[in-house]
């Protein structure tokens, strides 16, 4: 029998989690955001009388609110603006009403003039979504008069489309009297790789970063700027830099990042990405540069990139070609197909175990495809026929709960069992394991039936 709505909340303030509970029973308030997903999918909306604990559990858990919001409806907005407690769930809608149709100028106008900043920024979106050259031209009627955090957010909501139509707009924010809206400005004009910003950037990387040849052997020689001046400040460069960052790698990485990534090949001869990347860089300047690439790619959504600077799965990330951050690396992953990216991690899983892979985990698409969900078990196993202390791998065996295949559970049910403990182990190590992996299957068996009574066969 699977939980109801009423139990998975009720049951939501009964653990902190997965990460450390004892026991085999499933955390079902682990399973709300997968719920709540399923039930939108398919149409679900809220009993009434669940809309208070909804609500609760939504003000209590950021995460869920997306989700909450829209299982609860139009009715649960309405109930929101009744509780002073329940006030975050207007700040992403348009307060309960209705937008005007985009096609209505007038109607537009006055909500544009009139409503609240919500209603705006909700306005702002829907007619960007149907005409972006009509959105820029509203957002252009009152930006002057604008407060500098508004300017931020709506220039913000640029992101969504964006196209070369912005590039007058976001040009003229160039020059705007707040630092953070040049900055973002900036910073959208560089997605933009034909832009006259991207151009400007892109002129001044190649003064910094060049091919050097000498005999057989090529490399990559750095000269990074020597001053930050009005024109490049202009252009989003920030000048001085964070404590302990020299001003020269700082203003070396800023330009490389807001350059478009199609200059390096035409650069170094036509190498392609891998090649490039794998260039000795002279003067110990490669840590940054490729840190810059790193940004650049994630910023420019490109895929041959992010597999350049991944590199090889089996590669330990101290050694790799890119950067060694596991949150830079899970960007640059979350760049590339779905399928590629899960057989990326399984095969960094089998290669280095699980003590650096819950970040690349994290951005891999739910139910774990196949050969990662093999991956990340076989590693569980290991560590447990290791004797590796426990409590460590919690966290991933939350991740499993969440994320494994439902089907899996039969194939680990003989994981449930506890083996003799090996002398060097933790105390007591075998029994967590044992109801760890027991609760995974119970938890992976309740998410199968929970699915079957949502979803229609």
């Amino acid at each position: 029998m699977t939980p109801s709505t009423a139990q998975l909340l009720a049951d939501r303030s009964a653990s902190g989690g997965s990460g450390g509970r004892r026991g085999a029973a499933p955390d079902l308030t682990e399973l709300i955001p997968q719920w709540l997903a399923t039930a939108n999918q398919q149409g679900f909306r809220a009993p009434a009388a669940l809309l208070p604990a909804l609500l609760d559990a939504a003000r209590a858990r950021t995460d869920l609110r997306p989700q909450a919001l829209a299982f609860a409806g139009p009715r649960g907005l309405w109930l929101a603006g009744l509780n002073p407690e329940w006030k975050f769930a207007l700040r992403g809608s348009s307060g309960g009403s209705s937008l005007p149709d985009p096609t209505e100028p007038e109607a537009v106008t006055r909500l544009w003039e009139e409503g609240l900043f919500a209603e705006r920024v909700a306005l702002l979106g829907a007619v960007r979504a149907r005409d972006p050259a009509a959105a820029l031209v509203l957002l252009a009627t009152t930006w002057s008069t604008e407060r500098a955090e508004d300017r931020l957010m709506f220039l913000d909501s640029l992101r969504t489309g964006l196209s070369a139509v912005d590039e007058p707009f976001l040009e003229q924010a160039l020059s705007d009297r707040s630092r953070n809206v040049r900055s973002t400005a900036a910073e959208l004009l560089s997605a933009l790789p034909e832009s006259a910003l991207a151009g400007r950037m892109a002129s001044r990387a190649l003064s910094c970063v060049s091919p050097d040849v000498t005999g057989d052997e090529a490399s990559v020689a750095v000269e990074a700027p020597h001053e930050c001046d009005a024109a490049m400040e202009r252009d989003g460069v920030v000048a001085a830099p964070p404590s302990g960052r020299g001003e020269r790698s700082w203003w070396l990485g800023q330009l490389v990042e807001a350059t478009p990534l199609a200059t390096w090949p035409a650069r170094f001869g036509g190498r392609t990405a891998r090649e490039i990347v794998g260039l000795p860089v002279a003067d110990g300047w490669a840590e940054e540069l490729h840190a810059a690439w790193c940004r650049a790619t994630v910023r420019q959504r490109d895929p041959e990139w992010a597999r350049a600077l991944l590199g090889a799965p089996s590669v330990p990330p101290s050694n790799g070609p890119g950067t060694a951050s596991l949150a830079e690396r899970s960007k640059l992953l979350g760049i590339l197909p779905t399928a590629e990216r899960a057989g990326w991690v399984a095969d960094f899983v089998a290669a280095h175990g699980l003590s650096e892979a819950f970040q690349l985990l994290g951005v891999c698409p739910t139910p774990w495809a196949e050969p990662l969900g093999r991956a990340v078990v076989d590693a569980l196993d290991i560590a447990r026929d290791a004797g590796s202390y426990p409590w460590s791998f919690s966290g991933v065996m939350g991740l499993a709960e969440r994320c494994l295949n439902p089907a899996e559970a039969d194939r680990l049910e003989v994981l449930t069992t506890t083996p003799d403990e090996p002398e060097d182990a933790s105390p007591g190590a075998n029994g967590y394991w044992s109801e760890a992996f027991q609760r995974l299957v119970s938890t992976l068996r309740l998410r199968a039936a929970m699915d079957s009574e949502l979803i229609p066969t």
